[in-house]
């Protein structure tokens, strides 16, 4: 259920598999990297998120998702450039609040 994230991450695997270790006991599954940023879905009260630019202080910023599957999805097919395909409700972090303007 949980993947490696790519050694390419970190300096050393040894890094790359210490916050590996971290996320996956914080709750994160299915963590990959897109481009220089580490992905993964986390459960929120009442949404699931596909959760961008994971480290050890926190992340950047997430997309809500009303379903686990959906999120999942959006993570297996999304590059990493732009914003997440699916029904994604809400991106939020640290200045960030938007609406997905495609959700109904």
């Amino acid at each position: 259920m949980y993947s490696q994230i790519m050694p390419t991450f970190a300096t050393s695997k040894s890094r790359s598999s210490d916050l590996t270790s971290m996320l996956v006991a914080a709750g994160y599954s299915d963590l990959r990297t897109l481009g220089r940023e580490v992905c993964g879905i986390k459960r929120f009260n009442f949404t699931t998120a596909l959760v961008v630019g994971l480290d050890a202080a926190g992340y950047q910023r997430r997309y809500c998702f009303e379903h686990d599957a959906d999120a999942r999805a959006a993570l297996l097919q999304w590059n990493g450039d732009g914003h997440p395909s699916g029904p994604w409700i809400k991106c939020k972090g640290a200045g960030i609040d938007l609406l997905n303007p495609e959700w109904r």
